[in-house]
């Protein structure tokens, strides 16, 4: 028993500064990405579309240089258009990674592409379940529900990535054309 213990101790302290290490540093990418959100409140469209990019970074950080690299297979799969693949690549890093909500996101991404919304729809569920302040993922989720036929909730969803970034590119063309539409239905 004395030397199972010790064998267990020493196990224990060889693993407490990995554990420290990586709870510092996810506290350290949310500190980060609460002061990006909070300028992306008050940015003008210029610095908005910076931050965004500075977002964008942080949410494609799976932690895995491995991962990284399949999920950027996966992108490029959709830049030639290849949505089969990508859907596959992102597969695998969701396998991998289930937490990791940017592979669910390009994932829902290619299956929109390759016209199934349904699964991009669940898809995007697990992404706003994971990271609710993914303008991305609502953005994406308005436009399937104004393609679907339901431009009351697609307006809804709209304004509420509007509320997270207030300069997210196309959406408030989106909450403009909508509104208009919905004020000419009411003569």
């Amino acid at each position: 028993m004395g030397l199972r213990a010790a064998i267990l101790n020493r196990i224990v302290a060889a693993l407490v500064p990995l554990f420290l290490t990586c709870t510092l540093a996810q506290a350290e990418d949310v500190a980060k990405l609460d002061g990006l959100f909070d300028r992306l409140k008050t940015a003008g469209a210029a610095e908005a579309g910076r931050i965004e990019t500075e977002i964008w970074i942080e949410w494609s950080k799976s932690g895995s240089p491995a991962l990284d690299l399949l999920l950027q297979r996966g992108k490029d799969a959709m830049d030639l258009g290849d949505t089969a693949a990508a859907i596959e690549h992102f597969t695998a890093v969701i396998d991998q990674a289930p937490d990791f909500a940017e592979a669910w996101n390009a994932r829902a991404t290619a299956y929109y592409m390759a016209g199934e919304f349904g699964p991009a729809v669940a898809d995007i569920g697990k992404v706003l379940t994971l990271n609710p302040r993914h303008f991305g993922a609502l953005s994406g989720l308005a436009l399937i529900l104004e393609e679907t036929g339901k431009p009351e909730r697609a307006l809804e969803v709209y304004k509420a990535a509007l509320a997270i970034h207030p300069h997210l590119q196309g959406a408030t063309e989106a909450v403009e054309r909508l509104e208009t539409a919905a004020e000419g239905q009411e003569l």
